[in-house]
């Protein structure tokens, strides 16, 4: 076992759970991480009364005052930024690169953070003479956030600095694929000056998650997850009373007309399709060929031919995911699709152990294949051929998720087009993987999102927070 056993966190220091852990092991070869416990009901208590103790203190505190220990430990996350970035390699699977480019997405998630101060002020007006009305913000309490195994750094930060900047105190439930993450940012954080209690790492498993779903003090609750558990836990949250956004899986849609520029566009869809092993709710699923593109169809075939897994591909995170992603690719060979790439059955030398899919190519899909519906999760590309640009709005609006669409095109006119008619909240024109920069906030539609609002940016202060008015009258 290469690390320690892991513990919950609770209340700024580790906390051991009277449960049985379980084993930690990497997707890139194999090897025992670590162990984890799958908590108790009474390991959650323990946080949330950490936490609800710890709520008035900080809360009192001014946004200036807590912003700025995240100033504080934005700096940690630079300072630690290889040992984080190799934490992420070793239980996720994703590159190294991938890595650092996730801690470095943290970072700017926690600059937002810190600019609070100037985004978030009152608002006074005299409604009528000698009447005054005014709006300020507050806290919730205790939340929560459940995140997924395929960013186990980048997503915790969607909600971890915003949620705390703004006052709330949080328990914190990262997936039990990968905790090693979850702990390491609970003790930057503690080193950064947060006081204890505020927030609380507590692992687990699908029970946890239903009892921080029905506890009573937490108040609000975000999950990252695949759309059937997204819905479960919306519904189970939302009926306790919560404040909850669920955000689910996804199948994108790229739209590639015969204009499109033939370097950019190969290599655009295949980074799509296949970077981060294609574990990513933005990744392109289904590429819409539109007329004559054989051309760029052949050169996407190419430009994934030059992923190569454990060099510049990463793992999948099971052995469980593998056998799936290569039972979907079976399935629509046995359809009738064409293999022009096949990344089933890959192995990496010196990590025979590890759980690799190769990059995979899939021409002649039909829409009433079952690839072209489910969500694969891998590095798999679906090709569907389609005669014009309607019927490629008539695929891309019949799916029932919603959180990319994507053209490529040099005709400013179809963009706009299709940036009015897609069904999607995120929207991509020559760009494979449109996820906003912050400011801007992270959200899809339809089966991809529950709840209202984005996940990320500006929307996400409204979520973490309630307004407080207040009307005065003062007699001369």
């Amino acid at each position: 076992m290469k690390y320690a056993p892991l513990d919950n966190y609770i209340n700024g220091s580790p906390v051991a759970s009277a449960s049985s852990p379980i084993q930690v092991t990497s997707p890139v070869n194999g090897e025992v991480l670590s162990s984890v416990p799958i908590s108790t009901p009474e390991d959650l208590q323990a946080a949330v009364s950490a936490a609800k103790t710890a709520f008035p203190t900080w809360a009192s505190l001014t946004l200036r005052q807590r912003c700025e220990i995240f100033y504080s430990y934005r700096n940690l996350l630079q300072d630690n930024l290889d040992e984080l970035a190799l934490i992420c390699h070793e239980e996720n699977g994703k590159t190294i690169g991938e890595s650092k480019a996730e801690v470095l997405k943290a970072i700017e998630l926690t600059e937002l953070a810190c600019s609070l101060p100037n985004l978030v002020s009152g608002e006074s007006l005299e409604v009528s003479p000698g009447f005054d009305c005014s709006i300020q913000t507050s806290p919730l309490g205790v939340v929560s956030c459940i995140t997924p195994f395929n960013f186990p750094i980048m997503v915790p930060h969607w909600t971890i600095p915003m949620a705390l900047a703004l006052g709330n105190t949080m328990v914190f439930k990262p997936s039990e694929q990968v905790p090693l993450s979850g702990n390491r940012i609970a003790e930057l954080l503690t080193e950064a000056g947060l006081p204890n209690g505020v927030f609380n790492v507590v692992h687990g498993n699908k029970s946890i998650v239903e009892a921080i779903c029905d506890h009573a003090d937490i108040k609000a609750l975000t999950f990252v997850g695949s759309t059937p558990v997204a819905k479960a836990v919306y519904t189970r949250g939302t009926s306790s009373l919560k404040r909850v956004l669920a955000m689910g899986g996804a199948k994108n849609h790229l739209i590639v007309m015969p204009d499109a520029d033939l370097e950019h566009t190969a290599a655009n869809v295949a980074a799509s399709a296949c970077g981060c092993a294609g574990q990513r709710c933005m990744a392109a699923a289904t590429m819409l060929a539109v007329g004559d593109v054989d051309h760029i169809v052949e050169q996407v075939v190419e430009q994934s031919k030059a992923l190569i897994p454990g060099e510049n591909l990463g793992a999948v995170i099971s052995a469980s995911a593998k056998s799936s992603i290569e039972k979907h690719i079976t399935e629509a060979e046995e359809q009738g699709a064409t293999v022009l790439l096949d990344g089933r059955n890959t192995s990496v030398d010196g990590c025979e152990a590890g759980t690799y899919v190769g990059p995979t190519v899939l021409d002649n899909v039909t829409p009433d294949m079952s690839i072209a519906s489910a969500e694969v999760f891998g590095p798999v590309l679906s090709i569907i051929r389609t005669g014009d640009l309607k019927e490629a709005m008539e695929l891309e609006n019949a799916s029932p998720y919603g959180n990319a669409a994507v053209v490529y095109t040099q005709d400013g006119q179809i963009a706009k087009q299709f940036a009015k008619q897609a069904s999607a909240g995120m929207i991509g024109v020559n760009v494979g993987v449109p996820v906003p920069r912050e400011p801007f906030g992270f959200g899809g539609w339809n089966d991809s999102r529950f709840g209202v609002g984005d996940i990320t940016g500006r929307g996400s202060i409204q979520f973490w927070t309630q307004s407080k008015k207040i009307t005065s009258h003062w007699i001369d």
